[in-house]
């Protein structure tokens, strides 16, 4: 698994699952803000129909390098929790390692047991929603 993965899934099995939440919490607030350019051009973006909230993923780059964008509401920091935990394992990385990712990464978290079945379904959502965004990147190179 990718460094940056790995590091995300320490962060959470290193802390008690009494401090998880507050963990997740700390992500959200660590989410980079929005390009303008998707911020102006929203049709640039894809949503995430999974998520109960309305998130939104952009995926570009090549081969080498996949950024991600993520649009999520700061009123719903659970969601925007998830979308910076995925942005902190996969920005930057290659195309292959974003498509290695297991798909179970979510529940490498130790979140399960602490967030409803639905907000799990979500944060699943974003990965599918990013590999398959860059298998087709990868496609049109």
């Amino acid at each position: 698994m990718i460094p940056s993965a790995l590091e995300v899934i320490e962060d959470f099995t290193l802390v008690p699952d009494s401090e998880k939440l507050q963990l997740l919490l700390e992500y959200s607030e660590a989410l980079p803000e929005l390009d303008p350019r998707f911020g102006d051009h929203p049709e640039l973006m894809e949503r995430v129909e999974e998520c109960q909230s309305p998130v939104f993923i952009a995926v570009e780059g090549s081969a080498e390098k996949v950024n991600l964008h993520f649009s999520a509401p700061r009123e719903s920091p659970t969601t925007r929790g998830f979308a910076s935990v995925l942005n902190s394992a996969l920005n930057g990385q290659s195309a292959q390692n974003i498509l290695d990712l297991p798909d179970d990464f979510p529940s490498d978290l130790g979140l399960d047991a602490l967030i409803s079945p639905l907000r799990v379904r979500g944060m699943r959502g974003m990965l599918g929603r990013i590999k398959r965004k860059t298998r087709e990147l990868i496609a049109q190179s």
